[in-house]
């Protein structure tokens, strides 16, 4: 098999929660790239995925990195020339607060990483994915909810670049869809839902697979 047949999946978040499941379910079939700040996740979840008989490339890197984004982008044109499936599960969770108290460091954060790392990488992805690829986007909907100023607004502004890009693609694609996943015991809920019933919760590994069943 070439380079240029290898099937490739890039998640951006892939340390933890939601990203390194799906990037756990996408490897047997995917040569996946894993982007992440978490060195140590990273390895961990390389590790995983050779145990599985897959194989990883890992990119630690911050996704608010423009320059570095850009050369990662770059470097898989020339190796591989193109991506299949573009999974986006990075985020910025802040801390709940009454919106009276928001925090400007907290705010300025879940812009950059929700929203402005996610106007960038669109258009970095979109030549890799072509026609034919797939990009995969996540739905948290707190917009207007109370406490959730920061990580709903910026969620909601994230999402909304989805929307229009699958609007603008219907026809010539790549594919852009926009999940929802159901309440998993991740470290972001806890944070939400501090003293929840973790137990009563999907298991990200379950929630990959239902998630993408269907899709490919």
């Amino acid at each position: 098999m070439t380079h240029q047949d290898t099937k490739l999946a890039l998640v951006t978040g892939a340390s933890r929660g939601l990203g390194a499941a799906l990037a756990e379910a996408l490897a047997p079939e995917h040569h996946v790239i894993a982007v992440a700040r978490t060195v140590g996740a990273l390895e961990e979840l390389d590790d995983r995925i050779k145990a599985k008989g897959g194989n990883a490339t890992l990119a630690p890197m911050d996704i608010g990195n423009a320059d570095a984004m850009a050369q990662l982008c770059r470097s898989v044109y020339d190796r591989w020339g193109h991506v299949d499936v573009w999974v986006h599960t990075a985020i910025h969770a802040a801390p709940l607060a009454p919106t009276s108290h928001l925090d400007a460091r907290d705010m300025e954060k879940s812009l950059a990483t929700n929203v402005t790392a996610t106007s960038v990488l669109i258009p970095f992805m979109a030549p890799l994915l072509g026609e034919a690829g797939t990009a995969l986007f996540f739905d948290d909907p707190h917009a207007g909810e109370k406490f959730y100023g920061a990580y709903g607004a910026t969620k909601a502004a994230q999402i909304a670049l989805a929307r229009s890009w699958q609007a603008e693609t219907m026809r010539t694609g790549p594919r852009v869809c926009i999940l929802e996943p159901r309440a998993m015991p991740t470290a972001t809920r806890a944070r939400f839902h501090p003293g929840e019933d973790r137990d009563a919760l999907t298991s990200p590994r379950d929630e990959a697979t239902r998630l993408l069943d269907g899709l490919f």
